[in-house]
């Protein structure tokens, strides 16, 4: 037999096709030509086995949906104002499915998928998750509708319906029931402060509010009792409540019901769903009110289908959202961003699951559900990355660790992601096993990554890890980054359903012929406008639609956008320097020693000045190599060990390209993390800059003066 006949019947015995078939009679010409005996025959047909096996399960590379090169395509021969290359034309994406234009239609796609099959979990401590399904949440939704129209609810998109409680499933319950009669959804949360709460109460003209327990009820209560919201009527609880609870609101007017009496009540006035239509109010979605009054984001039905059809529209062909893809759901319900992620993965009859409350026994979660999915914030990803690098003590170790990730991490640049190469098995399994193991895709928004943490990652957990920029007032999401593309230090390109457009801002030294500037979206994801609220509809929306995002782009070659700075919180010292604080804040981030920090700025000062919370898993370690010794607390306390977290500080500013104004000139340590517990941090877990000067105000002061004199 000769070897061009051999290759011929292996290629046919074993499959061999297209590609693979031509990499091996690629090999020919350099063969010379002979006829094989039996026994040479036997031993080549061996190594065949073995070459086909590895040509058929070689990793292969992920096909992105465009050039990665040009991701991007300029409108009108404008190349400051882009849209996605994944468009035909200048039409911007409204619907992926034609008919699944609504929220509403997008939950009762997941329950025509799979009917009885797994919709919402939850579990006990030390307890499996258990699950309701598709059509019990389908059920008791259009329950608890009817039992608010039988309470008075007016079937439209002008009853507002507040809800107050922590993630669970009753909360995407009582959604669902709102999308199921046209009504409104108007989520409060803890962290906006009572005078807030009144605000929003009023001007949503809310009668009803669903809450999970006694404690947040009793909050709204005591409004009501004092007069300051006249208009609630009725509260709804998902757990029990005590007789003197009830009494007590009887006093005032208001009526309190568990979650099941209405359900009930709900049963036995059953009607037809009334589905909303896209132009129709969704959701009116508070902000954080970092500064000012929160201000309620008018989110429409159709604005949500156009933002997720974008995201199914860059996945397809490379990444497709399963029936048994499950999430796991802890990030605020009261934000678009958790809420988008679940109301695209209903879509396609995939679980969540949601964490026990307690955000300490996340990684316990995550190991009993086991998710595919991932939504995550920089601020978590950071801290999986410090303790990865942390665990690792031996120099073998720490070599050979970043020997994989460098290994991993040329396969990425290649265009392969996996979670079964030799890496994963010797040195990344442990670190993914923690994570559940069982991770396909994550996303992180909300505030900047390192391209160093998400590089390292990308590589470790071995699964696409994609990030996204955007705000509540474009539905979640305005960029999105593309499946293949390993490269780092920026956040995608515009989302088929948004043009980006970058703006002068002659005050800050950037323009829109350096392809720098404010970041502007439109779109059929751009929010309505501000509830109630004119004046601030026509400062975020200008006359020609554009939303004004305050946060600052950079155009890079590739048609992507960098985020480089932000607008909003800029502020000048005294001698005209105009700084960006959040900027320099996640540049001293990547200082060791640093977890988290505040730069602070006076007009009547020439410098700035910070508040430290130092990492503790690495401060103590990290201040013996630098010659000190001490409890976390007494070092805090030591003067010498705050300048030397202030030079490595300086040091990396320097690196990273501060100018001498933008280096902080003293600083603060202080023991204790900035939280949303404790009001510091909004709960997208962004720093509440007001409230944090008010409380730091007596050690700015006195930085100020020391300096001073």
């Amino acid at each position: 037999m000769h070897l061009q006949e051999w290759l011929q019947l292996l290629c046919s015995h074993t499959g061999l096709k297209g590609s693979e078939s031509e990499d091996l009679w690629s090999l020919l010409p350099s063969l010379p030509s002979f006829s094989l005996s039996t026994s040479s025959l036997l031993g080549l047909g061996a190594l065949a086995s073995l070459t086909a096996y590895w040509l058929v399960t070689r990793p292969r590379p992920m096909h992105p949906p465009c050039d990665l090169q040009a991701q991007s395509v300029a409108i009108n021969g404008d190349p400051n104002c882009r849209r996605s290359a994944l468009l035909k034309d200048e039409n911007l994406l409204e619907f992926y499915y034609d008919d699944i234009r609504t929220a509403y239609d997008m939950f009762q796609r997941g329950v025509k998928i799979t009917g009885n099959g797994p919709c919402l979990g939850f579990r006990k401590p030390g307890q499996p998750y258990e699950w309701i399904s598709y059509t019990e949440v389908a059920q008791k939704a259009q329950w608890l509708g009817c039992g608010l129209i039988a309470k008075g609810c007016q079937l439209n998109t002008q009853q507002f319906i507040g809800i107050f409680a922590q993630n669970r499933p009753e909360w995407i319950i009582t959604e669902v029931a709102c999308y199921t009669y046209s009504m409104v959804l108007v989520p409060l949360y803890d962290t906006l402060g009572m005078e807030a709460m009144v605000h929003i109460t009023n001007l949503a003209e809310m009668t009803v509010v669903i809450c999970d327990r006694e404690e947040r009820a009793t909050s709204l209560l005591e409004n009501k009792e004092k007069g300051l919201t006249p208009k609630i009527s009725c509260l709804v609880l998902f757990t029990d409540f005590s007789q003197a609870f009830a009494e007590r609101a009887g006093k005032c007017e208001v009526e309190v019901l568990k979650l099941e009496q209405i359900l009930d009540l709900g049963r036995q006035n059953l009607k037809d769903p009334v589905p909303p239509q896209p132009q129709d109010l969704a959701v009116v979605c508070f902000t954080s009110g970092t500064t000012g009054k929160p201000k309620g984001a008018m989110i429409t039905h159709g604005n949500i289908a156009s933002n997720a059809s974008s995201v199914i529209k860059i996945l397809e062909g490379s990444f497709t959202f399963q029936q048994g893809d499950v999430s796991i759901s802890y990030l605020p319900l009261a934000h678009m961003f958790e809420r988008m992620i679940q109301l695209s993965l209903f879509t396609f009859g995939a679980r969540v699951g949601f964490y026990q409350g307690d955000i300490t026994l996340l990684m316990d979660d995550m190991k009993t559900l086991k998710p595919t999915f991932f939504p995550v914030v920089p601020r978590i990803l950071n801290r999986i990355y410090d303790k990865i690098l942390g665990s690792v003590t031996s120099p073998f170790g720490r070599a050979l660790l970043h020997f994989a990730v460098r290994r991993k991490q040329a396969e990425l640049r290649s265009g392969i992601m996996r979670n079964n190469s030799l890496w994963d098995k010797l040195v990344f399994n442990k670190i993914q096993a923690s994570l559940g193991g069982n991770l396909r895709f994550a996303l992180t928004a909300s505030a900047p990554i390192s391209s160093t943490v998400l590089s390292f990652l990308r590589a470790t957990l071995g699964c696409l890890i994609f990030e996204g920029y955007g705000q509540t007032e474009c539905t979640g999401g305005c960029t999105f980054s593309l499946p293949g593309d390993a490269s780092t230090g920026h956040v995608g390109a515009p989302l088929p359903c948004a043009m980006v457009r970058l703006e002068d801002i002659p005050d800050m030294n950037y323009f829109a012929k350096n392809r720098q500037g404010e970041i502007c979206v439109r779109g059929p994801s751009v929010f309505k406008g501000y509830l109630k609220d004119p004046e601030k509809t026509a400062e975020a929306l200008d006359s020609d639609g554009w939303l004004h995002t305050g946060d600052v782009g950079q155009w890079l070659p590739n048609g992507t956008l960098r985020i480089i700075d932000r607008k909003k919180n800029i502020f000048k010292l005294s001698q005209g320097e105009y700084i960006a604080p959040e900027k320099i804040e996640n540049i001293y981030v990547r200082s060791v020693p640093v977890f988290q920090v505040f730069v602070h700025g006076d007009s009547l000062q020439s410098y700035l000045i910070g508040i430290v919370v130092p990492d503790r898993e690495v401060f103590v370690d990290w201040a013996k190599e630098q010659g000190f010794v001490g409890s976390y607390q007494e070092l805090c306390q030591n003067p010498d060990v705050k300048n030397a977290v202030l030079e490595d500080m300086r040091a990396v500013g320097k690196e990273a390209g501060l100018k001498s104004f933008e280096q902080v000139k003293d600083l603060y340590l202080h023991p204790d993390m900035f939280s949303v517990a404790n009001g510091l941090l909004t709960p997208t877990l962004k720093s509440r800059r007001t409230d944090i000067q008010k409380v730091f105000q007596q050690q700015l002061s006195s930085m100020y003066n020391k300096t001073a004199s």
